[in-house]
């Protein structure tokens, strides 16, 4: 058994304030989309840096190339899409909206694979590399149908494309490939009977059997109730409706938010009957709606108490959510949320000293 335990943050970082403006200025048609790529890259470069000096053993990009964010940003310049899809309503009262298929096909615009390239060629640290699910793809097609594709073909194009991201990223070497899985949560407000969960789940495993034991082990699903302005969108959903369900997901592991949670003993305690002998859980130990910056010692508690109730051997810790999963999100600042995964690696390596009695 390794005497470490893994820490890994989900992904996104705040961008800074000149890349939101080379953004609107972008969607303004008063630069490029090279030149607005190219910022973008000289502020993923700046991320990185900042990343490698909170001590983290493992690093993303910040999705500072996401541009609309993490669910979107496969469309980033497609022509066959509106902005007025399925609607999520925040808990302060704010909505995003997906973006809808308009016409034939769904393509791929920018794949995952061409971030993580751009950031292995950047640090020597491992790489972890966030992509969307194709549940969350799946929300794009209109309800009214598409008379010219049908919705059988659309999800066999999601499928496809998903498979050849992942597996790219794989093949680069990613330390791991996470899928945003924050629709799973939401999907319980949105159809309380779990009909839309069951489906959303199938639809990942329908990719996810495409991937062997091996590669399952550099897999993850992350879960959380949605991060944006400070809001959520589904904290009020017990995790007793969704846990058994997404423990189905055929992937080795699971990032679940925790730090937020009100009753963490008790979602604590129902995972433990729910992991299996792969699973590995990591547990959210930091919450980016919250302005207050968690002390390594609050970290260090939240991680001993996980280890009550799951194997030493299976524990990771990671943040609660991505800290900006939207580009234009300004409710946390990027020293805010640098300090948050700071104390996070400090305060897990403070509960490895005490629980490997180093």
């Amino acid at each position: 058994m390794n005497n470490f335990i893994p820490t890994e943050q989900i992904g996104s970082i705040p961008r800074s304030k000149s890349l939101i403006d080379a953004y609107q200025r972008f969607e303004q048609h008063e630069i490029s989309c090279e030149e607005l790529d190219d910022i973008a890259k000289q502020e993923t470069i700046t991320t990185i840096k900042a990343l490698e000096a909170t001590g983290s053993p493992c690093i993303s990009d910040g999705e500072q190339r996401k541009f609309t964010g993490f669910g979107s940003y496969i469309l980033h310049g497609a022509k066959n899409i509106a902005p007025d899809g399925v609607e999520v309503v925040f808990s302060d009262g704010h909505s995003r909206f997906l973006p809808r298929l308009t016409s034939p096909p769904l393509r791929y615009q920018i794949s995952a694979d061409t971030f993580l390239k751009f950031t292995l060629q950047h640090t020597t640290l491992p790489v972890k590399q966030a992509v969307v699910s194709p549940s969350m793809l799946s929300l794009l097609y209109p309800p009214s149908g598409l008379s010219d594709y049908p919705n059988n073909k659309f999800i066999q194009d999601i499928i496809d494309q998903h498979v050849r991201e992942v597996r790219h990223c794989l093949d680069m070497g990613a330390h791991k490939v996470q899928l945003d899985f924050t629709e799973g949560r939401l999907s319980l407000k949105l159809d309380p009977t779990g009909g839309l969960l069951n489906s959303f789940v199938a639809l990942i495993n329908k990719a996810m059997v495409q991937f062997d034991d091996q590669d399952r082990k550099r897999l993850g699903v992350h879960t959380c109730p949605g991060s944006d302005l400070n809001a959520t969108h589904s904290a009020d959903i017990d995790y007793k409706y969704l846990l058994p369900t997404l423990f189905e997901i055929k992937v080795d592991n699971f990032y679940i938010a925790m730090a937020a949670e009100k009753s963490p003993r008790q979602t604590l305690r129902m995972i433990k009957q729910l992991i299996k002998p792969n699973h590995r859980i990591f547990i959210g130990v930091t919450d980016p709606t919250s302005l207050k910056v968690e002390t390594p010692e609050l970290i260090r508690d939240r991680v001993l108490e996980a280890a009550e109730f799951i194997p030493v051997d299976q524990l990771g810790t990671t943040d609660d959510c991505g800290f900006s999963p939207f580009f234009d999100d300004p409710a946390t600042s990027r020293e805010l949320a640098l300090n948050k995964i700071r104390a996070r690696v400090q305060g897990t390596k403070m509960a490895e000293k005490i629980l490997f009695k180093q």
